[in-house]
């Protein structure tokens, strides 16, 4: 698989994106290394275009400064098993300003007793904030966890409760 990255600096916050032929396949943390790629893509090839991504860019340019609220891009979700494909499109089924918990996910993907499964496979997710895990919480309504650190998921749940 090749990839072809592109980082992105919003405020003071740098995103590295990366894209295959069928779509977005990658958004690091805030700040995150330029390798964290790696750890999800582990068989993939980078190659670094900063003029690739263009519409990744745009849309989360629009999106941290509160006027994007959809995220109607291409993304590829291939390189996940098929239980992860399931979990991160039912992520993409929380609206914007909404949250869930974990034991709600699964019961909406007919999953009931795989809540610790669906919570991996929500902390396995490469595209952060394209496929919404900053929208899951636990089921007594605190943060629980978030590969981009918590400190960003108050901010990204803050950002779409404004």
């Amino acid at each position: 698989m090749r990839l072809t990255l592109t980082k992105l600096t919003i405020a003071t916050q740098t995103f590295w994106l990366g894209s295959t032929t069928k779509g977005l396949a990658f958004v690091g943390s805030a700040n995150g290394s330029d390798d964290e790629w790696q750890k999800f893509l582990p068989t993939a090839t980078a190659t670094l275009d900063p003029t690739a991504n263009q519409g990744a860019s745009q849309a989360l340019t629009a999106y941290f400064a509160g006027q994007g609220t959809d995220f109607s891009l291409p993304l590829d979700l291939s390189h996940g098993t098929a239980f992860q494909q399931q979990v991160w499109q039912g992520l993409r089924q929380i609206p914007y300003g909404e949250t869930r918990s974990y034991t709600t996910l699964a019961q909406q993907l007919k999953r009931p007793t795989a809540t610790r499964a669906i919570a991996s496979a929500v902390g396995r997710n490469p595209i952060l904030i394209f496929v919404p895990c900053h929208r899951i919480l636990r089921k007594d309504g605190q943060l629980g966890g978030y590969r981009g650190g918590l400190p960003m998921k108050q901010q990204l749940l803050r950002l779409e409760q404004a």
